[in-house]
């Protein structure tokens, strides 16, 4: 029985790294490294997979907003930057023998035409349950249900289009 696809939001600082630094990648694909938080994790580990979508967020920026769409190419594996010392991501703990990180690649599906604030989603009653706008939410990777990934694909076409 076919796997159903899934649905996550994935949080990034633009200054560190951007979906414009994501378009700019080769063949527009990279690997989502340096998740540090083991809920997270576990998402990239054990759930992610390929083919799923992704919403691309752009967390302390002004404002934070959902900036574009990726699709997973490849599900979790080691997240190498923890080995690496001189990597801002390393690990001590972690070791290519027993891994505690993990990764997925990424590859750009769209840039929206406009950032969709978190003022534009919260006023989207298709998005009241919506954990990206729970009071406290600071998960750097979280599920997002169709109906939430739908909802807010249309509205990026809508703001797009000039409604």
């Amino acid at each position: 029985m076919p796997r159903t696809r899934r649905y996550w939001l994935f949080k990034s600082e633009p200054e560190s790294f951007s979906i414009q630094n994501l378009a700019a990648a080769p063949r527009q694909t990279t690997f989502w490294d340096g998740v540090r938080n083991y809920q997270a994790r576990n998402f990239l580990r054990d759930d992610i997979k390929a083919e799923d979508r992704v919403l691309f967020y752009h967390s302390s920026a002004d404002p934070p907003a959902v900036v574009g769409t990726a699709v997973v190419t490849r599900e979790g594996y080691p997240d190498h930057t923890a080995w690496q010392k001189t990597n801002h991501h390393f690990d001590p703990k972690s070791t290519a023998e027993k891994p505690i990180w993990y990764m997925v690649d990424i590859k750009l599906a769209e840039i929206f035409p406009a950032p969709l604030s978190l003022d534009r989603l919260r006023a989207l009653p298709a998005l009241k349950d919506m954990e990206l706008l729970r009071r406290g939410s600071r998960l750097s990777i979280q599920p997002v249900t169709k109906r939430e990934f739908d909802a807010i694909e249309r509205l990026a076409l809508a703001q797009g289009a000039g409604k």
